[in-house]
């Protein structure tokens, strides 16, 4: 396949650095593990629920939801039944948490999800809004991240009214590489996947596919501090 970055769509086998079980370029491992030393020091202690993820790993995830084989939620995290929805609704539904295979920042190696690995385990972890609360059990780890991860380089790409994924108060994103990376992303190139993908919605997401890039990849909050404070 004639692609001029396939890393970018999840494609190929990127030089990654494993922390916690998750793939990471190194770069972006040493950053972590700088931010992690931190707030060790604070009492919070910073785990990687996921890190790295193939094209065929996102695109598992997605014809599962597809398929009904894994839950569907609403904005709200309220599970939606999918045999009430047309192929339409249920390529937006899926859209709300989970990106189209190609599209998802974790192909990167440059983002990651992260919870507090002192106050929840990895097995019990949802990566739902309300975990990372202030009452919730990340609740701190979220406080602290909004206070002192662009220290380290990382932002929330994915927050509410700014981006249009819902917000992931989970999602942290190593700035100085997925920048750039965004800048090169390109929708002929992941048309060109897409196309030879066993995608279910297929008939459905190639006709919108530029305005599904440009609404879920490009339409992010900007790096730097979080720009809304958490509740």
């Amino acid at each position: 396949m004639p692609l001029n970055q396939p890393e970018l769509y999840g494609l190929g086998t990127p030089a990654l650095t494993e922390v916690g079980g998750a793939g990471l370029l190194p770069q972006v491992a040493r950053a972590f593990e700088a931010m992690a030393t931190a707030a060790r020091d604070e009492g919070i202690a910073i785990a990687i629920a996921s890190g790295y993820r193939s094209f065929e790993r996102q695109l598992a995830i997605w014809n599962a939801k597809a398929e009904g084989k894994r839950p569907l939620l609403d904005r709200d995290g309220t599970a939606i039944d999918p045999a009430s929805l047309d192929p339409q609704q249920l390529m937006e539904a899926i859209l709300l948490w989970s990106a189209l295979p190609g599209t998802s920042r974790h192909h990167w190696g440059t983002d990651l999800d992260v919870f507090d690995c002192s106050r929840i385990t990895k097995a019990d972890l949802q990566l739902v809004p309300a975990e990372y609360q202030q009452t919730g059990p990340c609740g701190a780890l979220h406080d602290w991240l909004e206070a002192h991860a662009h220290e380290y380089g990382f932002f929330f790409p994915y927050q509410a009214g700014l981006s249009g994924v819902s917000a992931e108060p989970w999602h942290l994103s190593y700035a100085p590489l997925s920048v750039p990376m965004l800048a090169e992303f390109d929708s002929h190139d992941l048309a060109l996947v897409l196309e030879q993908a066993p995608l279910a919605l297929k008939a459905q997401v190639l006709p919108r596919l530029d305005a599904l890039v440009r609404h879920y990849v490009h339409f992010i909050a900007p790096p730097g501090p979080a720009a809304h404070p958490n509740s």
